[in-house]
């Protein structure tokens, strides 16, 4: 893969919402009723494109899903979850979060993960912003889009990770205080490390399972 920041451009023209915060949780080898399960999610109606889940959120953020009132009517934190939509895209579950952040949790990371790989990207509304990819539970590479020089995990300063952070868009300067298409280079890793390739196209035709998880 040779994904670079600027094939992403189009995200946030073509998804304004999620633009403003989000949450994009990649997990390997599992089906999305699984990462659904590993979300701790109640699991609710299917949503045909990803304008469709940004319509389930709005729906659920103003609190007018009745259908999810229902399904949540016994359990006690009812006003206190996250909506999450996930679908199966080239063998890896793929979970939206439109003004989440649950996939980007490091005390949840090694359960949605277990046993196999997860890759994560998140950006709330105030520029707050992560990247993370771990395996077997262990975290392999965690840093802030915004301060790319700045990473950990057992693979932050291994040989080629610079060279690949480079051309995904990062710009690894100190001195250079311009971060333009920081989020985009976030979606080209994420490519990267995973060879799923998102458009609009794709994300468009795909069949979201909604659920409703809990906050930590």
């Amino acid at each position: 893969m040779t994904a670079h920041a600027t094939d992403y451009t189009w995200f946030e023209k073509r998804y304004p919402v999620l633009g403003e915060a989000y949450c994009l949780t990649l997990v390997e080898g599992i089906t999305a009723d699984e990462l659904l399960r590993r979300f701790d999610a109640v699991p609710g109606r299917e949503a045909v494109g990803l304008d469709a889940v940004v319509s389930a959120w709005e729906t659920f953020d103003d609190g007018e899903d009745e259908e999810a009132e229902a399904l949540l009517a016994e359990h006690e934190d009812a006003d206190d979850r996250l909506l999450v939509g996930v679908t199966e895209l080239g063998g890896w579950a793929v979970a939206v979060e439109p003004f989440g952040y649950l996939g980007s949790l490091h005390e949840l990371l090694p359960g949605l993960g277990d046993g196999t790989r997860v890759v994560s990207h998140f950006r709330n509304f105030a520029a707050v912003d992560h990247f993370n990819w771990w395996e077997q539970g262990a975290c392999r590479l965690t840093f802030e889009p915004l301060f790319p020089t700045q990473r950990h995990g057992s693979d932050a300063e291994a040989p080629g990770i610079p060279e690949l952070l480079a051309a995904c868009g990062f710009r690894l300067d100190e001195e250079d205080e311009d971060p333009r298409l920081h989020t985009e280079a976030a979606f080209a890793l994420a490519e990267r490390l995973t060879d799923v390739r998102l458009d609009a196209e794709r994300l468009e035709a795909a069949t979201f399972r909604i659920g409703y998880a809990p906050r930590p």
